[in-house]
C-alpha cells in the first residue's frame, strides 16, 4: 500500500514538472518545427566542418557521450545495492526493481529536460555569434556583453555560468570516482580502503589532464577543444559498455524472471548500433 502511494506521488511530481515546462514553453511562443527539428538528424550534421571547427556529429556525439558517459551506466545499476532485499523473496526484489526502475528514470528524464533547456538557452543567447566564442572564458565575457546577451547579460550570469562549470566538473569527478570503487570491488574483487581506491583512480583520471595542461596551459582554445574531444571518447566508448550490459541482463540464466522485456532489448540494441554507426562515421572523418 505504502509503496502505490510512493508512486503515486512520484507521478504526480513528474507529471507537474512536464506541465510547468510545457507551459514556460507555450508562454514563450516558440517554433514547433525548431524545437522538434533540432533533436532530428539533418543534413547538416553530417558535413565536414570549417577549419579550425568541429563538426556537427562531433559535438552531438560530444554531448551524447557527457550525459550518459559509460562508466555512469554501471553507477546507475549499483543502485540495485542500496536498499535492503531480501533476495528469497521474489515480491522484495520485484519491488525493489520497480522502485529502481523510477529511480533511474527519474533521474535522467529531469537532466534530459535541464540539459535541453541550457541548449536552448545556448542557442537563442549566442546566435550569430558562434565564431566570437570559441573558450569558456571568451563564453564568460559574453555573458556580461549586452550586444551579445541582450538585456540579461551581467556580471551576476557569469558568476553563475562559472559556478556551474565548478559544479558540472565536481558532479562528473564524483560519479568517476564513486564507478572506480563499484568496478574495483563488483568485478575486480579488489578490497581496498576506499581512500586508496578514491586517490588511484583519481591520479589514473587527472595525470593525462594534467600533462596536457602543463603543455599547453598557455592555448586556452587547445584545452576547450580536449574538453570535447575527451567527450567524444566517451561517446566511442559507450558501445563497448551498453553491448554487454544488454547481452547479460537479456539472459534468462542470469536474470530468472527479471530479463529485459522483449521490446527493451530490440530497442537498446538498436540505439547502440545506431551510435556504433555515428562513431566509426565521426572516426573516418577525423582520421
Amino acid at each position: 500500500m505504502a509503496s502505490k502511494k510512493i508512486e503515486a506521488i512520484v507521478t504526480t511530481l513528474i507529471l507537474t514538472i512536464l506541465a510547468i515546462f510545457t507551459y514556460l514553453v507555450v508562454l514563450s511562443s516558440p517554433s514547433i518545427q525548431g524545437i522538434f527539428g533540432g533533436y532530428l538528424p539533418t543534413p547538416t550534421l553530417f558535413e565536414t566542418p570549417l577549419p579550425g571547427h568541429e563538426s556537427q556529429l562531433t559535438l552531438a556525439l560530444g554531448i551524447v557521450g557527457a550525459t550518459v558517459m559509460p562508466h555512469n551506466l554501471y553507477l546507475h545499476s549499483s543502485l540495485s545495492q542500496t536498499r535492503k532485499i531480501n533476495h528469497k523473496d521474489k515480491k522484495d526484489v520485484r519491488k525493489a526493481v520497480r522502485f529502481m526502475t523510477w529511480d533511474s528514470n527519474l533521474q535522467l528524464s529531469l537532466a534530459f529536460i535541464v540539459n535541453s533547456l541550457l541548449l536552448i538557452l545556448g542557442a537563442s543567447l549566442f546566435f550569430g555569434h558562434a565564431s566570437e566564442i570559441s573558450a569558456f572564458s571568451q563564453m564568460y565575457n559574453a555573458l556580461q556583453d549586452s550586444t551579445i546577451a541582450g538585456a540579461i547579460a551581467s556580471s551576476t550570469l557569469s558568476t553563475l555560468f562559472a559556478l556551474a562549470l565548478l559544479a558540472s566538473g565536481q558532479n562528473s569527478t564524483i560519479t568517476g570516482t564513486l564507478t572506480g570503487q563499484i568496478v574495483m570491488e563488483g568485478f575486480l574483487h579488489l578490497k581496498l580502503p576506499q581512500w586508496i581506491i578514491r586517490i588511484g583512480t583519481r591520479i589514473f583520471a587527472l595525470l593525462p589532464v594534467i600533462i596536457v595542461a602543463v603543455l599547453f596551459g598557455h592555448q586556452e582554445k587547445t584545452l576547450d577543444q580536449l574538453l570535447v574531444y575527451s567527450q567524444v571518447f566517451l561517446s566511442i566508448a559507450l558501445p563497448f559498455s551498453i553491448f554487454p550490459l544488454i547481452y547479460l541482463t537479456s539472459k534468462k540464466s542470469l536474470m530468472g524472471e527479471f530479463t529485459n522485456a522483449k521490446w527493451n532489448t530490440i530497442l537498446g540494441y538498436a540505439v547502440s548500433i545506431i551510435l556504433t554507426i555515428l562513431n566509426i562515421k565521426l572516426l573516418f572523418d577525423i582520421f
